[in-house]
């Protein structure tokens, strides 16, 4: 697969799973309304460095946001970090037994919506890196 296919296939994954992260917080899953905003910026990210490396376009498999922020060689800002850092708590928190009850516990609707937002910002940021030419 080429690295702009690859890029597009990242995208609409990422898009469908954004669908998905808004409906889980409509029905008040907020630990999956979040473990899934981890998801969508991973595939974003993922996306990225497609785009970004046409000899090879298939990045590392790691669900570290800000790993694979960096292979992507973008400039970051210490709030974009901070970010990235957070989202990426969401992907363990949600996935593993013994963080899960406090993950859930975390994750009332003031926090989620705060979290959730920090998800919308990041998403537009990196969609805007990704329609660049």
């Amino acid at each position: 697969m080429d690295n702009i296919t690859l890029m597009e296939y990242w995208i609409n994954s990422s898009n469908r799973d954004y669908e998905s992260m808004k409906k889980n917080f409509e029905i008040k899953q907020y630990t999956w309304a979040l473990f899934i905003g981890h998801l969508m910026i991973e595939k974003l990210l993922k996306g990225l460095y497609a785009k970004n490396n046409t000899d090879n376009p298939y990045t590392i498999k790691s669900h570290n946001l800000l790993a694979l922020a960096q292979k992507c060689n973008i400039e970051l800002t210490d709030e974009q970090v901070q970010k990235l850092k957070m989202i990426t708590q969401f992907n363990i928190s949600a996935r593993y037994e013994d963080y899960k009850n406090e993950f859930y516990e975390l994750c009332t609707e003031e926090y989620t919506t705060e979290q959730i937002n920090n998800i919308e910002e990041v998403r537009t940021w990196l969609k805007e890196l990704l329609a660049e030419k």
